[in-house]
């Protein structure tokens, strides 16, 4: 925990655009590291000072994202359930936060949802960084996969680079730490009200779209 605490310390001091894109890579591989360590500190840090700009910050977290998706997708598609499951008992894999449990779950989220699952599941805490595996495993189509992930993760850290604004301008907060520190507390709240928010929508257009039919 010491050495994460480091390793994170270092991030909020040495905030740019290749630090989001690397370490929101490692946040959306099986490596855990919390994405509020990232975006909202690097969106306040755009709003505090010029050296970087918000839409970008979001760009590259997206990117960055995506290459961590990418990875889960393709060791999961290349090394297969029993290996993935193997993993996952494993000691490396508990130190991953990784356990069988964990991506049964998110299996069973996939095969209830389907392809949307790697959409809606980049805005679940528990789900956002293992939804990839189901899909590898699956064997899902990467264009699709990398439409719904980039979606998915445009919408999430568009959140996160919001909360960073906000705490920029509402709060009296002067050190990337405090933004992390805030940014943890609230996120999660939020990350499901926009999830709750995009269910809302979708099942308005689907019954939009039934009522249409019928006519």
């Amino acid at each position: 925990m010491e050495s994460v605490a480091e390793v994170i310390k270092w991030v909020l001091e040495n905030l740019n655009y290749w630090v989001v894109t690397v370490f929101m890579t490692i946040e959306s591989s099986f490596i855990p590291f919390p994405s509020e360590a990232v975006v909202p500190p690097a969106a306040w840090k755009a709003m505090a000072d010029d050296s970087m700009n918000i839409v970008l910050v979001v760009v590259f977290a997206t990117l960055g994202a995506d290459l961590g998706a990418l990875i889960n997708y393709y060791l999961a598609k290349w090394l297969g359930r029993p290996i993935v499951y193997k993993f996952a008992n494993s000691r490396l894999g508990h130190l991953c936060l990784i356990d069988e449990e964990s991506v049964r779950h998110a299996e069973e989220y996939f095969r209830k949802h389907g392809a949307a699952s790697t959409f809606f599941g980049r805005l679940i805490p528990a789900v956002r960084q293992l939804i990839s595996i189901p899909a590898g495993l699956a064997g899902m189509k990467i264009g699709p996969f990398l439409l719904y992930t980039t979606l998915g993760a445009a919408i999430w850290n568009s959140v996160l680079a919001l909360l960073g604004y906000l705490i920029y301008r509402f709060t009296d907060l002067k050190t990337t730490n405090d933004v992390y520190v805030m940014a943890t507390k609230y996120s999660h709240e939020i990350g499901y009200f926009i999830l709750a928010a995009v269910v809302v929508v979708v099942l308005f257009l689907i019954y939009k779209g039934m009522k249409k039919k019928k006519k």
